[in-house]
């Protein structure tokens, strides 16, 4: 799906199809969102802005790390985060969004539906005012989106360390040693994708690029605090679950000594 949002003389227009693809004509902020796209679709977009091979290379693999490029008219950055459908934290979804920056254009690539870039679309739609504060702006909104998401995440993993910990000193049993590696896999995900993000927005914010107006890197680098917070309650986490691991084994030990007692 192609998608295409257009601010003109404060009234937006949106379409679909390949027909309004390219660079916006002058007093015009355009974005264009691409979705799920085939080597055609990306071949058009690349040759419609006539952006590098190697960045639409990126948006065909869509596994990059999180990284920021500087081109000659625009910024190629890849942001990433994750979605949990369950309650309980068993299968972690990396969502990947690679997007091009310029000064009057937004063109965002990626596999399958993310909600946060669904929620700033569906907002800019109501309120054109949002995409009339520059393109950049927009960008962070759906950064943030998807920083902000990973919180009820790390929330939900802490609290089901504190259900392990309970059950280890109480009971603990072999489910609670496999549940505990698979919390640490997670978590050893999620810190070698949202370490390197940081430092990506970090960079954004410092480098005084001429697309990234100063207003919106006020913004920003309150993303960038929220990555810091979500890393430290990585490192936090992984601290908590060191400790469980170490409690089970102390009572599994202590265990198998009262039975050999006993015997």
């Amino acid at each position: 799906m192609l998608r295409v949002m257009d601010l003109r003389d404060g009234r937006l227009e949106r379409f679909e199809g390949r027909e309004h693809v390219g660079p916006p004509p002058a007093g015009v902020l355009r974005w264009v969102d691409l979705v799920s796209p085939d080597a055609a679709e990306l071949e058009a977009l690349r040759a419609a802005f006539d952006f590098h091979p190697l960045t639409i290379e990126d948006c065909a693999h869509l596994d990059q790390r999180p990284k920021l490029e500087e081109y000659r008219d625009h910024l190629f950055l890849v942001t990433q985060g994750f979605a949990c459908k369950h309650e309980r934290v068993r299968d972690l979804e990396l969502l990947v969004l690679d997007t091009f920056l310029g000064e009057r254009f937004l063109v965002t690539v990626h596999a399958g539906d993310i909600a946060a870039l669904e929620t700033v679309w569906t907002r800019v739609a109501a309120e054109p005012a949002l995409i009339e504060r520059g393109v950049d702006f927009v960008y962070y909104l759906v950064a943030d989106g998807l920083v902000d998401a990973v919180f009820p995440i790390l929330d939900r993993i802490s609290d089901e360390l504190d259900e392990l910990e309970d059950s280890v000193l109480t009971s603990p049993q072999r489910r609670d040693l496999q549940r505990i590696f698979e919390i640490k896999r997670h978590l050893v995900h999620m810190r070698k994708v949202l370490s390197p993000q940081r430092d990506v927005l970090g960079l954004l914010t410092r480098r005084g690029d001429a697309r990234i107006a100063e207003r919106t890197a006020v913004y920003l680098r309150n993303v960038y605090d929220h990555l810091v917070r979500i890393n430290e309650s990585i490192e936090a986490n992984r601290d908590l679950l060191g400790n469980t691991l170490e409690a089970y084994l102390s009572a599994v030990g202590h265990r198998t000594n009262e039975i050999m007692k006993s015997l």
